[in-house]
């Protein structure tokens, strides 16, 4: 700020603040705020004045941070009403007439990722799995606890295991890896083994409630479970009992479904860090297994459970899922309901399934997916997915200068070789130059939103994580941010769903290297499902991390490199999970590179 500029203010607009500031006080003092003639109506700035005196000089300093400058006579007349004009609008949570706000309230406007004209959820609800094949079962409980959902299923409805041995097998391999994984919080082997029990007996008595029947799994630890601690992975929410199930732990029950852990989140959703440590990737202890959906993508990597279920909002299932070696479905916005699971944003934030194959996904997506009346963003729409249906002509988006540089790696590139040779038709697209991570606005001031109070009472301090990049410095920077420019931020979304909308016009999905930024952003905020999917392994000299670097505390290095599986990702239309889920299972074939496990697990 120019020193002529300050030496004007502290000579004239002072002056213009004394005389602003005289007056409010004395139409404070008399008691007038409002205009006294029957008739008029209220006006802005006429409220009583609360909260501390503003100066000028404040909002010199406030304009670093909003990048705006006003003259002088603007910042006196800023200043002057301050008190009277926006301090009464902090009543809500300042007093004195406060109004609390419960987790369950959510704001009035609700993302619909729908454009007009482009009609979505075509079809109607159709599920066509593959049948499979009657494999006989695995003479050692390795091979059992590796099996896919799908097939696990047709061992347990031909009677050829039970769920309680299932469920035995995983309590077995959990006391076993997890102190090596720290992937688990929270371990239900009673509550487990006598749901196993009940599912067994219904199956013997001839009653099936589908291909979930019997099968063990585990839910990221933001879903609220009745009785059962849901923590968030963070410490001032360690001793957190829910009264209810989360809707989707709910319909998993409801499937036959055996809950069988709460599973490790970076607390609060971000990254890999929680209270009891960092949860590690199987393929390489020294590495973390990336978040926040770190549990499930070590426990499914690693044979702890049949199925996982992670959340994303904003790649919290893709990277996990790339990382270990999984497969992670992030459903369209708005197809799986978020009752009873932590809010991180509530325009934004998606649960979905991560599993060892692509039709795995599309088995628990298929139990989980529909309208919830206390999630007001779900939308009914149908499910169509059969896996026999022909994939012939198939049109692939791809992004050929992304395909050139990182983090594109030779998987990816050979990925699009796959398609080709699929004889699908790869179409190139290119993405308009734009600030897409400005969007970010948005899921900076809804997550400051919804952990306000932990902000405000400093409990954020007990966080693990306290570096520039983790959650407590994001809500507390948050509270400066423009509401101005959250709403710009809002205008320039729905333009974004447009640039989506048209290039879905001329592709069916789109294949892109699973971390490019600009897709990872962009398709999040749009609200457009993804599926990712091992297609192949690379080489690192250097573990990674979803963290900053930080030159204290450098990263492991090895001085031969490590073999680690890659995972591409697909782009789906919006509510067009089955294509994905079809296009994906042709894919995962052709790969052939889904059956490898981690080393000694």
């Amino acid at each position: 700020m120019a020193n002529s500029r300050r030496e004007f203010l502290a000579k004239s607009s002072m002056s213009l603040l004394g005389a602003a500031m005289m007056t409010n006080a004395a139409e404070a003092k008399t008691g007038r705020q409002t205009p006294s003639t029957p008739g008029a109506p209220p006006a802005f700035g006429t409220a009583p004045p609360v909260g501390p005196v503003v100066t000028p000089e404040t909002f010199i300093e406030a304009e670093k941070l909003m990048q705006v400058e006003l003259t002088p006579p603007e910042l006196a007349q800023a200043a002057g009403n301050w008190q009277q004009s926006i301090a009464p609008l902090y009543e809500r949570r300042q007093g004195p007439k406060k109004m609390a706000l419960a987790d369950t309230d959510v704001p009035a406007t609700i993302w619909n990722p729908a454009i007009p004209q482009v009609a979505i959820g075509v079809g109607r609800d159709i599920f066509v799995g593959s049948g499979g094949h009657d494999l006989p079962l695995p003479a050692n409980d390795e091979d059992i606890a590796y099996a896919t959902t799908t097939q696990l299923s047709r061992w347990i409805q031909s009677r050829k295991i039970t769920s309680e041995r299932l469920t035995q097998i995983y309590l077995k391999r959990i006391a076993q890896f997890d102190p090596k994984l720290r992937c688990i919080i929270t371990l239900l082997p009673e509550q487990a083994l006598a749901q196993a029990c009940a599912m067994d007996k219904e199956l013997a008595a001839g009653a099936s409630r589908g291909p979930l029947h019997g099968i063990p799994f585990g839910v990221k630890d933001l879903l609220d479970t009745a009785g059962i601690l849901t923590t968030y992975g963070a410490e001032p929410f360690r001793n957190r009992v829910p009264e209810h199930d989360s809707t989707v732990v709910k319909r998993l029950k409801e499937a036959g479904g055996v809950l069988l852990a709460k599973l490790s989140l970076g607390a609060l959703a971000l990254n890999d860090i929680w209270f009891g440590g960092q949860t590690m990737n199987p393929w390489l202890l020294e590495e973390g297994a990336s978040g926040s959906s770190a549990g499930p993508g070590a426990s499914v990597a690693a044979g702890l459970v049949g199925f996982a279920i992670g959340s994303e909002t904003q790649g919290s299932i893709i990277s996990p899922s790339m990382r270990c070696g999984v497969t992670g479905l992030r459903p369209t916005f708005g197809r799986v309901p978020r009752t009873g699971a932590m809010t991180l944003s509530w325009s934004c934030d998606k649960l979905g399934p991560m599993a060892r194959s692509v039709e795995d996904t599309m088995l628990v997506l298929d139990a989980i997916y529909g309208p919830d009346e206390r999630d007001l963003a779900c939308a009914k729409q149908p499910l169509s997915f059969n896996v026999k249906q022909s994939m012939k002509g198939l049109r692939v988006g791809y992004f050929p200068e992304w395909m050139k540089s990182d983090p594109a790696t030779d998987v990816d590139r050979h990925a699009l070789e796959v398609v080709k040779s699929l004889g699908w038709q790869p179409v190139a697209l290119a993405m308009p130059t734009a600030p897409y991570d400005s969007l970010n606005i948005i899921l900076f001031a809804e997550s400051a939103a919804a952990f306000e109070e932990l902000t405000l009472s400093h409990k954020d301090a007990e966080l693990k994580m306290q570096v520039s990049d983790a959650w407590p410095n994001t809500f507390r920077q948050s509270r400066f941010l423009s509401a101005v420019d959250f709403v710009q931020a809002d205008r320039m979304r729905r333009k974004v769903a447009e640039i989506m909308a048209r290039m879905f016009k001329n592709v069916d999905v789109m294949l892109v290297p699973s971390l490019r930024d600009e897709m990872l952003v962009t398709a999040n905020f749009t609200g457009h499902p993804s599926l990712t999917l091992r297609a192949g392994f690379v080489e690192v000299s250097e573990a990674r991390s979803d963290w900053a670097p930080d030159p204290k505390h450098p990263l492991p290095k090895f001085s031969l490199p490590r073999r680690v599986p890659h995972g591409v990702t697909l782009i789906g239309r919006l509510f067009e999970e089955g294509i994905l889920g079809q296009a994906g299972i042709v894919l995962e074939e052709a790969f052939n590179v889904a059956s490898e496990r981690p080393k000694g697990f």
